[in-house]
């Protein structure tokens, strides 16, 4: 059934459906990426992006679209997962703006908050990119502005949005030549039609039966547990909480059932809303999950159990609860600890790098990295965390970069980015910090010692392909210098000498081995003869990294 206009239930269940499809087609979106390698975390990203988008919405008090909008943008901002997290924030950032004073959407409304995330997202990107989210963003809002002035209903809006972002996203392989010389469509373009998508089913466009929302069991416990979130907001004292016992049940539709009656779901809510409030009542075929906030829990689970057998009973007393809060947050607070200078932040993964970078006067290690990329929101919490006057924050990986420069733009103390893209780059680039120099200082020393550094990875290639001229096949060792892969084949060594050639110049003086969690020392010592015999006059280092995906860091300076 199509809708003319959206309210706050048609946006919540717009971004409930949205949250689901990307979540289901994660991996989908991830098998997307150009490379071959073991990193691809675009679905993953968005995924997660979009979670703590919906999470916000599914946790706001409010029925103003508008209002939720806002709350959806910055639930996005927090969440912000590598740069195409960044980028669908900064999409739904212009649409936020643009409904902002909005109760409720009209079709023309949609269309212009379309129109201005497309607007706002151009703006945000330093170099916008055709062939990538972008060029979808702006092939459904193309599409839209065609036809917005006569269109009758949202449903319409959203259906023509949809196919403008499917027709821009079959182009994006013709205007990204990466793309089609690995035969891919863009995995961040992929990951907003299937947001697109499951706004339109959410207005009851047409949607195929496989592909219809039904959410599963994480989904019913987060919608769970934002029932009680909105419901405890409004009670400050115990003689305000008139249904004192957090009542939640799963229940087994069919199993051993105390009842012959079929399962209503109308009549079994209609019931339980009598017992209670704060109710939430969430099925599918085979599963019911219930919230609710009443004096009579018993009750609950004998209604529950007509229909089949309970599981994940829980019960609170919402009363105790509250006045173990009040008592918690009467104790005196714990002596606050010194203030640093300085905080220096950076994001490493496995526990030899992030002692390695404690060494070299890291204060906070965020834990991250390839196929890890921390949010926003996990920045600013490692900023909080520092007590620091000012803050230095590496993120040692190119996909991290923009989630730290919103985690720039969001900290309340002075935060400057050093914009390192690999761990060599991250490790070069404290070596020329100066505790004792400014802020802007230390941000252009740093970044420029960063050009001072080749970065070499090897690691196995998890497909064929073709990438350049390079014939891949699976389980093929890749040699990659500065996030290019430069040399394939099967003999590890010799994939290493083939790189190093690329690495080593006239100047190099250093080579920095880091052993991965599958790597080995043993190889680590063969890959230095080998340096040894061909660059007599390199010295070599080797450190135990334990990182995860690369087998071996290689780093030249």
């Amino acid at each position: 059934m199509a809708v003319q206009e959206i309210t706050a239930a048609e946006f919540t269940a717009m971004i409930r459906m949205a949250s689901h499809r990307l979540s289901q087609n994660a991996e989908f979106v991830n098998s997307l990426n150009v490379f071959p390698v073991p990193d691809g975390d675009t679905g993953t990203n968005m995924n997660l992006t979009f979670q703590s988008g919906y999470k916000a919405v599914n946790e706001a008090q409010t029925t103003h679209v508008g209002e939720l909008a806002q709350h959806l943008a910055k639930g996005l901002l927090m969440g912000a997962r590598g740069n195409s997290g960044v980028i669908t924030s900064q999409i739904f950032r212009g649409f936020a703006k643009s409904v902002a004073a909005k109760a409720t959407l009209s079709p023309q409304d949609l269309a212009q908050a379309l129109a201005d995330g497309v607007t706002t997202v151009y703006q945000a990107v330093m170099k916008p990119v055709e062939g990538t989210i972008l060029t979808v963003a702006r092939g459904a809002s193309e599409a839209v502005a065609k036809m917005s002035d006569t269109a009758q209903t949202t449903t319409d809006i959203m259906t023509t949005a949809v196919q403008g972002a499917k027709s821009a996203l079959a182009t994006t392989p013709d205007l990204l030549p990466v793309l089609k010389e690995v035969g891919v469509v863009d995995s961040g373009g992929q990951g907003l039609v299937f947001i697109y998508e499951g706004f339109l089913e959410a207005l009851g466009g047409n949607i195929s039966t496989s592909d219809q929302y039904q959410p599963d069991e994480a989904e019913m416990d987060e919608m769970l547990n934002a029932a009680h979130h909105q419901s405890v907001q409004t009670q400050f004292n115990n003689a305000d909480i008139a249904n004192g016992f957090c009542t939640e049940m799963m229940v087994q539709l069919g199993q051993n059932t105390t009842s012959d009656d079929a399962f209503d779901y109308e009549e079994f809510r209609n019931y339980l809303n009598e017992l209670g409030d704060s109710l939430l009542v969430v099925a599918d075929d085979e599963v019911v999950k219930v919230h609710v906030h009443t004096q009579h829990p018993q009750k609950i689970f004998t209604q529950g159990r007509r229909y089949g057998e309970l599981s994940k009973i829980k019960i609170d007393n919402m009363r105790i609860q509250h006045e173990t809060i009040v008592e918690a947050e009467q104790k005196p607070a714990a002596k606050a600890q010194p203030q640093l200078d300085y905080g220096v932040i950076a994001v490493v993964s496995g526990k030899g790098l992030q002692e390695l970078f404690q060494s070299l006067g890291v204060t906070t290690i965020i834990s991250g990295g390839q196929t890890m990329n921390p949010s926003t929101q996990d920045i600013v919490n490692a900023i909080n965390q520092c007590n620091a006057q000012r803050v230095l924050v590496l993120p040692n990986n190119g996909n991290i970069i923009m989630a730290a420069e919103q985690a720039q733009e969001v900290a309340k103390i002075p935060v400057a980015i050093i914009p390192s893209k690999t761990i060599a780059q991250g490790m070069t680039a404290l070596l020329s910090f100066d505790p004792n120099a400014s802020l802007s200082d230390n941000q252009t020393d740093m970044t420029e010692a960063l050009s001072t550094v080749v970065s070499g990875q090897i690691t196995r290639a998890i497909r064929d392909s073709e990438v350049d001229d390079l014939q891949i096949h699976q389980d093929d060792y890749l040699g990659i210098v500065d996030n290019k892969i430069t040399v394939n084949g099967t003999d590890l060594l010799s994939v290493c000498q083939q790189m190093l050639t690329r690495m080593v110049g006239e100047d190099s003086e250093v080579v920095t081995i880091l052993v991965g969690a599958a790597g080995s020392q043993a190889t680590a010592q063969q890959i230095v003869a080998m340096i040894g015999e061909q660059y007599p006059d390199l010295e070599c280092e080797i450190h135990e990294g334990d990182q995860p995906v690369y087998p071996y860091l290689i780093a030249v300076e």
